[in-house]
């Protein structure tokens, strides 16, 4: 068997620089997750809602996750937050249910997440994209398509 020596240590000694590096990172990486901050059961719309850090919510109706439909008014109203903000937990039935697995269970949700990601994505713009605006732009811009009277048709050569 061949023993393999590490050559760096992991462990660097903790200063006041390590330590704001070390909380920075994790700022970084908390803002770049999912993470909810609270959960409430409302009876009255027999729903869950959860919160996020940016003060937005979404409501979980109970009957349509049977993981939560099985459990009573009592044991919805002493459902946490755990894993890092990601998950649902109530200890006392083993039940922990990712917040993501939730609304990915949702088809208007789904269908609403869709729409913004669409939307978000159709709003970037390549390089590609760049360049040929700015070719265009030397031209004097995008021709425009005009109706053709005699054809009815767009004529682009106008």
């Amino acid at each position: 068997m061949t023993t393999i020596k590490a050559k760096q240590r992991d462990n660097e000694p903790v200063t006041p620089a390590s330590w704001e590096r070390a909380v920075a990172e994790g700022r970084r990486r908390r803002s770049a997750t999912l993470q909810a901050t609270q959960v409430s059961y409302l009876p009255g719309q027999e729903a869950l809602a959860v919160g996020f850090a940016d003060n937005t919510a979404i409501l979980l109706p109970i009957n349509n996750y049977p993981e939560l439909a099985r459990l009573s008014a009592a044991e919805l109203s002493r459902i946490v937050i755990g894993y890092a903000g990601s998950a649902l937990c109530l200890e006392e039935q083993d039940l922990h249910v990712s917040i993501a697995g939730l609304v990915a269970a949702s088809a208007p949700l789904m269908a609403l997440a869709a729409t913004v990601v669409a939307a978000r994505n159709g709003s970037r713009s390549s390089a590609a994209k760049a360049l040929a605006v700015r070719e265009n732009g030397k031209k004097g811009g995008r021709p425009r398509k005009v109706l053709s009277p005699d054809q009815g048709t767009l004529d682009k050569t106008k």
